[in-house]
């Protein structure tokens, strides 16, 4: 397991109605950026984002050209659970908040997004909805994998993609598309654009949370 820095966290209180959450404190988003960036990236969302969620950018734990990764990039990863890792620490870091939210949310750009579903596929009935932004699914099986096809309702699960990428491989993508329908509930939209977020995409993105 790797370790979450709890002091690295960038947090975004949620706006609500004081006694309107009596079993928790709200819904928390937990945000994960991409490879090679840090928890300040995409925390420059948050302004944007429905004001009842409370958010929390993390940073990745392994340092990767000037910025932290989740997990080693290359294509072929000899050792299967090592990806686990990070996803591991992020449920610890979890485990340790001394708050109680309602629901938990994950959005992740890129290797952020591979790591929110495999945190999905670690613990199932922990988390509600997941953005999926850029990016695609781990390889192999794991125990959580039926739970998740078998959960009614399954989670939702907003998946963007931009016709211009040319950072996720075609395989990937390709190969991603049947086993997220397999497994969540999906909304899927496509984008012209290269590796990045675009506004119209971060509209969605709000409509989609704000549904959720």
């Amino acid at each position: 397991m790797q370790q979450i820095d709890a002091d690295a966290v960038r947090w975004r209180e949620g706006e609500h109605d004081a006694g309107e959450h009596d079993s928790g404190e709200g819904d928390l988003l937990v945000v994960l950026h991409g490879l090679g960036s840090h928890e300040g990236d995409l925390f420059g969302l948050a302004p944007h984002l429905p004001s009842s969620l409370t958010i929390a950018s993390l940073r990745a734990p392994f340092p990767y050209g000037g910025g932290f990764a989740w997990f080693d990039p290359s294509p072929i990863d000899p050792d299967e659970r090592a990806r686990d890792a990070s996803a591991e620490g992020v449920l610890h870091w979890l485990d340790g908040l001394d708050r109680r939210f309602e629901r938990v949310h994950l959005l992740g750009f890129s290797q952020g997004g591979v790591m929110a579903v495999q945190l999905a596929r670690l613990a199932p009935e922990r988390f509600s909805s997941i953005v999926h932004l850029a990016s695609f699914v781990h390889d192999g099986e794991l125990p959580g994998d039926a739970v998740l096809a078998a959960r009614e309702p399954r989670i939702p699960m907003l998946t963007t993609i931009g016709d211009l990428d040319d950072v996720i491989h075609r395989d990937r993508i390709e190969r991603a598309a049947p086993w997220l329908d397999a497994h969540f509930d999906v909304e899927r939209r496509t984008y012209h654009r290269a590796h990045s977020i675009v506004a119209e995409e971060l509209a969605d993105v709000v409509a989609f949370l704000e549904r959720v």
